[in-house]
Parts: C-alpha cells; structure tokens; sequence
C-alpha cells in the first residue's frame, strides 16, 4: 500500500480517535483546555536491524540509570570517586531526601522509562532526553494502530510489522515482577489530568483497577483499595501517575488532596510496590543527562552504545566559555522544564534578550545546559491535501521487569511548524505510529 492511499483514510481515523476520547490536556492561563492529538497516517518505518542496535542501546542506557539512582540514594560511589559532582545531585529538583535508604522491591527504581531520540540527517541517532519520572504516551500508538488494523487490514497482511498491541502485557508482567502481594491499580489524579485518557486506557488494556487516592487507604501498615460496595482488598502494586510531591501529603506535600497518607511509610517497610519508584527524578534531570555515558562506563564497564546529542554544562568553566563563544548557534534548555517549555535558541533571540539570558546563564549555570542544534531527519507527513516533510523525534519505551523489555513500537512526535524543531503535544506536535519491520 503506497502513501498516498494511506492518506486518504487520514481523516477516518482521526474522526474515531476523536469519538474514543483521544485526547490530552493542558493548563494555559489557569485553565483547563483539552485538545486532540492530530494523528498522520503515514508511518515512521525502522527496519529490524535498526531497531535491534537501538534495543541494545536502551536497555544499557535503562541499566546504567537505574544503576545510579540505587547508587545515589545508597552508597553515592559515583559522587565519591569525583565521576558527578556531588553539588550538582543534591541541588537537582528531581532529588529527594526522603528517599535516602529506601530499596524499592526488587531494586528496581525506573520500572518504565520514556527515552527521547532524534535521528540525523546522517542516520546517526541522538538521545536528547531520559523520562524517568511519570513518561507517558505508549497509549497513543497503541490505539491508532488498532483502529488503523480494523480500517486497513491489508497494510498489515502485506507487511511484516511486529505487533504493538503487547505493550500491555508488557507493562501487566512489569508491574507483576514487584507486587507485593494483592491487586495492581492505576493511580490517577483524576478525570482533569492531562493523560487521563491514558490512564484509563491501559488500566483497561491491562486488567489493573483504575483508581484516585480517595479509593485507598494504609491501615496495619497495607494498602487497601475500596470497592463500590465499600469492601476492601489489598494492593501489592501501584502504578502511580501522579508527580512524587503529591503522593503522600505525610511526606512530601503537606497541601496534596489527591495523595494517600503514609503510602511512603509502607513503600519503605516492602509492603507495597510503587511505579516509578519516587526519587527517581535525580536521574532524568536535563543536567544530569550530561553524565550518562560516563556512568555507563561506570556502572556496567561497557562504551555507550547510544549517545547524547554534544552537550555543554556551563557548569563547567570551561563549557561556559564554549557556550558564551558559541551562543548563535547552540539550543539553550531549562533542566526543570518540560514538554518542549524552557527550549531557547540562541539564533533566534534579540541582542536584549541574549544579553538578559546570557547574565541569567552566568547567575544561574546549574539551571541550564546548552545543546548543538541537531538536523533531525525530516519526515514526511500528510497536511492540507499534501505530502511535506517535517522534524521528528521518537519516544522509545523500556520497561523493567525480570529483564528489560523494549516495546518494538514507540510514540513518534512531529511538529507541525515548518520552521520549527519542537515536536511536543503541549506545543501542538501531532503523532504517528512506528512500525517496526522485519528484514
């Protein structure tokens, strides 16, 4: 089947994602807005050689990370033996010192990371972010391929495409490797959460109870969920979509409403699997990302099979002088920012604005890094009647169960901006699915 019959069920496809509710949020202004993530027909392709080096890459990367988060919150040998400063970890948003000592079940910390990648026009592949916190996305491919196989089962008779419906059974053995015993739920914020609508998707795809903290409750040191009927049974596992300040108003933030007091209490004791693990944070820091071949080598004594995309630490004096020296043509980033805000470049600002964001730079190094401005490989994309190229990246997700799974599919991001590299939903991106193929 040739691109342009797969546009022409464009518009079909995206009518049903609409009618399914396929939706994400966001809050602009204190408001609550829900929009639809525009969908393209056409797929990105990576054939199975390809994907088989980035599924080498990724489980080392996973490894690594997880490695230095048990590390940091234990015996910190990599701070010791001078590899990450130590100033730099402990001044991290993402750090937490409740954390200190805690060994989550089977020691693992990242159950399911989100690893962003970019593809150069020379077919190099880049990592530019690691999501180790609440990732988010799986639910978007997994959807839109469905419902792409009930509308044009021949693509998928003609083409080997390896099948990404089993994420869920994916994620079902992942969150089953650490229950502690009892049911596996699904924490929401609730219905005005930006991915609500993943949450319930996978809670249904997954068998797990879709629940709000109003539904559970520590007693006797167990956590229970609470039935229609008011009946209580016990949760060994929680995979919680909600950000670790607000878990346990006992402590973290005193102010959560939609939090489960003393659920931390009973995470430290083993009585309860938490996904991700809180403090897991420390290690997706923008800035820490800076270490992560180095702590592949560390960890594993292995050379990084994937790499970053050339990054700066104006930390560092001397990646300060480089910054300074090189600011036209570098991309500047906010390490606590996320979906695509706090994304600066340098070419495109005023003599002000730079002479502002270069005095903040030297106020402020740890808030930032700088990046060389990668030419992602285009991607065509189908828009007003036509086919025209845009920049992508790829969200690849790993999960971590009695091995590492990697799901062979993955979110692609474009934007719909000609002129721009930012492919977040939360900056009108669309989304594609990712078909991986046999040789």
């Amino acid at each position: 089947m040739n691109t342009e019959e797969l546009c022409k069920y464009s518009d079909s496809v995206n009518e049903l994602l609409a009618r399914y509710g396929v939706k994400f949020g966001i809050y602009k202004n204190n408001t609550f807005k829900e929009q639809l993530f525009p969908f393209d027909m056409i797929p990105r392709v990576i054939h199975q050689k390809e994907f088989d080096y980035l599924e080498r890459g990724l489980k080392q990367r996973v490894a690594a990370l997880n490695a230095f988060i048990k590390d940091i919150y234990g015996e910190k040998k990599i701070i010791k033996d001078g590899v990450v400063p130590e100033e730099f970890v402990y001044s991290g948003s993402g750090y937490l010192a409740q954390c200190e000592g805690v060994m989550p079940p089977k020691g693992i910390y990242s159950h399911i990371a989100g690893i962003d990648l970019v593809q150069g026009k020379d077919g190099s592949w880049y990592v530019l972010e690691d999501n180790l916190r609440i990732p988010s996305g799986a639910s978007y491919p997994m959807i839109a391929r469905d419902l792409c196989r009930k509308g044009l089962p021949s693509a998928f008779e003609k083409y080997y495409i390896e099948d990404n419906r089993n994420y869920a059974k994916l994620l079902r053995r992942t969150m089953d490797h650490v229950n502690t015993g009892g049911h596996t739920v699904i924490l929401s914020p609730g219905r005005y959460n930006a991915a609500y609508f993943e949450h319930s998707y996978l809670a249904e795809q997954t068998g797990a109870h879709l629940v709000t903290g109003n539904e559970l409750v520590v007693e006797n040191d167990w956590l229970y969920f609470i039935d229609y009927s008011g009946k209580k049974e016990r949760v060994g596992a929680v995979y919680r979509r909600i950000s670790d300040e607000y878990l346990d108003p006992m402590n973290f933030n005193e102010e959560s409403v939609i939090g489960i007091p003393h659920i931390y209490d009973i995470y430290r004791k083993g009585n309860v699997a938490l996904l991700n693990a809180p403090g897991n944070g420390v290690a997706d820091d923008k800035g820490i990302y800076y270490f992560v071949p180095r702590m592949v080598t560390y960890y594993l004594g292995e050379e990084p099979i994937l790499q970053n995309a050339p990054t700066y630490l104006p930390y560092y004096e001397a990646d300060m002088q480089y910054v300074l020296e090189h600011f036209d043509s570098l991309v500047l980033k906010d390490v606590a920012e996320a979906g695509g805000y706090g994304v600066v470049f340098g070419s495109k600002m005023t003599r002000e604005e730079k002479e502002r964001f270069i005095a903040l730079l030297k106020k402020e190094p740890r808030r930032f890094i700088a990046q060389e401005v990668i030419d992602f490989r285009d991607i065509n994309i189908y828009e007003d009647g036509k086919i025209v190229p845009r920049k992508a990246d790829l969200r690849a997700f790993v999960l971590m169960a009695d091995e590492p799974l990697v799901w062979k599919s993955g979110l692609t991001r474009f934007s719909r901006n000609p002129d721009s590299f930012i492919v977040n939903s939360s900056q009108g991106g669309g989304f594609k699915d990712t078909w991986v193929m046999a040789e």
